[in-house]
């Protein structure tokens, strides 16, 4: 499996683990998730545009 080595802000990333830890997942497993419904609705047409598209990954992650 390829790494990829990614920058965000400290909160965003002290966010996710805190839902990954509460869903009992490794922080790689739910980003890998997220990833993947992002990409699902967008072959479904759900964002025509990439603001759009971060909406729905950010989303993802907070919800």
């Amino acid at each position: 499996m390829a790494k990829v080595l990614i920058s965000m802000r400290e909160d965003f990333l002290t966010k996710i683990d805190e839902i990954a830890d509460a869903e009992q997942r490794t922080r790689s497993e739910l980003i890998r998730q997220a990833l993947r419904e992002y990409i699902r609705r967008r072959k479904k047409g759900a964002s025509a545009n990439y603001a759009r598209s971060a909406e729905i990954l950010e989303s993802l992650l907070f919800d």
